[in-house]
């Protein structure tokens, strides 16, 4: 197996704003990717909930809520399937390259008039694709930087702005065609943005990439093979048993599902700390970065549990609470998903530079996510203000929501891109690209969670519901900076 030091020389060095040549194949094969998946989500919560004469499926709203966050969860979580694939089967690059195919075919399925049966196909092709994908391409980044690289998270930062320029772009262009003219018009011009990342993949990751993503970290020997596909047709048929049970009894409803769902958010990453710790393959430095690890997921769970809403509370929020015509100009609350890249597109580049800057001084990440929490944290109690104004029933200006989405993108350029960074350096050597199936465990528990919140919000006051998750999320931020000085020993010289 290669060594580190000879995956980074195979990469040409520089040539991309002064990183290797392998960050721009990544940053626009992402940027595509992401250009994909938020404009298919700008719009899809309208689709579910809208009426069948206005286009959509005409589902409860509440339910069209749970809907989304079992979706996103599901999303995420498939990631362990891409992490386990890449570490064990294929490798990072062509684990990732099945995973666009995937996804470009969920796309277009949902583009076809084919009513909640073509929602539930397209769901299962994106769910595995984005597993397959996201998790890899980020560790491939991780590849192509020395550990002791000073433009390690700047590179990050920049590989993150690009995900965000192709998130911003998508609810302009997917979310007014879907608004206005047709939802599944939107959902084809989706797919045509994952076949163009997937052109331009294929086109430079040779030249670029070198021999980044290529090995097989951890490949099975013939009797792990063996046990594997013992194993996954075991999880298979036990899942088709006990859906098939559930149905077949009529209790195959949403609130057993999403409560299915929340179970498996919790249960699934708790398995895998576990599993990583007991290794014989994790070294005594490992473990105790491993054990470093679990308070900072703990606070990435909090965090994606506020910072996802902004596309299912938020969204409808945006729809059905705020006054849409500004000065005799209507706008569509699918572009309000903009706000969020759109504010990391304007900050990433100098959360990037502070960081080049500070060096070994920065802030250590511990003390970063308490600093994310804290902001998260008010972005949802400013929601209480207009909430209070209104009487809950008024109309409210837009630029509540601007605040909120402004608030909430600051903690997570102090957590997201840190967050993938760290996890790169705090993975134990035989578990790379499963660790970073973990970071990306951190929203599917979220989503996994929030599936039960949603509900909450339809049965509380909006002053009661958002000024509780915020509260929480300060009180956790307050936690973790009194223990930073501890987590950042446990790292073992990882800052």
């Amino acid at each position: 197996m290669l060594s580190k030091e000879e995956i980074v020389k195979s990469v040409p060095q520089k040539g991309f704003f002064g990183h290797p040549k392998g960050l721009f194949t990544l940053f626009f094969t992402e940027f595509w990717e992401r250009f994909s998946y938020y404009g298919m989500r700008a719009i899809l919560i309208f689709y579910m909930y809208y009426e069948l004469h206005e286009g959509g499926l005409g589902l409860e709203r509440g339910t069209a809520n749970s809907i989304m966050a079992i979706y996103g969860s599901l999303v995420y979580m498939s990631g362990i399937i891409g992490g386990w694939l890449s570490d064990r089967v294929w490798g990072p690059r062509k684990t990732m390259f099945y995973g666009g195919i995937l996804i470009m075919i969920g796309h277009f399925i949902l583009a076809l008039p084919l009513a909640l049966t073509g929602l539930l196909i397209s769901m299962v092709f994106i769910i595995i694709g984005t597993g397959l994908l996201k998790t890899n391409v980020s560790s491939i980044v991780g590849e192509i930087y020395a550990e002791k690289d000073s433009r390690r998270d700047s590179g990050f930062s920049i590989f993150y702005m690009g995900i965000n320029m192709g998130a911003f772009l998508a609810p302009f262009i997917v979310g007014t065609v879907g608004e206005t003219y047709s939802f599944h018009l939107g959902f084809g011009l989706a797919g045509i943005g994952m076949l163009i990342g997937l052109i331009i993949y294929i086109a430079t990751q040779k030249k670029n990439l070198g021999l980044a993503g290529l090995q097989v970290p951890n490949p099975l020997n013939e009797a792990e093979k063996k046990k594997a596909i013992l194993n996954f047709t075991i999880i298979i048929l036990a899942i088709v048993v006990v859906l098939g049970g559930l149905y077949a009894t009529g209790n195959l409803t949403m609130g057993v599902f999403s409560t299915i769902i929340t179970t498996l958010g919790v249960l699934i990453p708790t398995a895998f700390f576990i599993i990583m710790y007991r290794s014989p393959k994790t070294t005594k430095d490992e473990k105790s970065r491993v054990l470093a690890y679990i308070p900072l997921f703990i606070a990435a769970v909090m965090f994606w549990a506020i910072q996802e809403q902004g596309a299912t509370i938020l969204a409808t929020y945006a729809d059905t609470r705020t006054n849409l015509n500004v000065g005799g100009f209507e706008l569509k609350a699918s572009w309000f998903q903009s706000l969020n890249p759109l504010f990391i597109i304007l900050f990433a580049p100098v959360f990037a530079w502070i960081w080049v800057k500070l060096g070994n001084r920065q802030p250590s990440t511990p003390l970063k996510f308490s600093f994310a929490l804290f902001f998260a944290g008010a972005s949802f109690l400013v929601m209480m203000i207009p909430s209070k104004l209104s009487g809950g029933t008024e109309l409210v200006s837009p630029l509540w929501l601007v605040l909120s989405f402004f608030l909430v993108v600051i903690g997570e350029l102090l957590l997201s891109p840190v967050g993938l960074s760290a996890t790169t350096k705090l993975a134990p050597q035989a578990f790379a690209s499963q660790t970073m199936s973990l970071w990306f465990l951190t929203s599917a528990a979220a989503q996994a969670i929030n599936a039960q919140l949603v509900r909450i919000y339809e049965a509380v006051t909006e002053i009661v519901y958002f000024g509780a998750l915020g509260g929480l999320s300060i009180i956790l931020g307050v936690i973790i900076l009194l223990f930073t000085p501890i987590i950042s020993k446990a790292m073992r010289g990882v800052k």
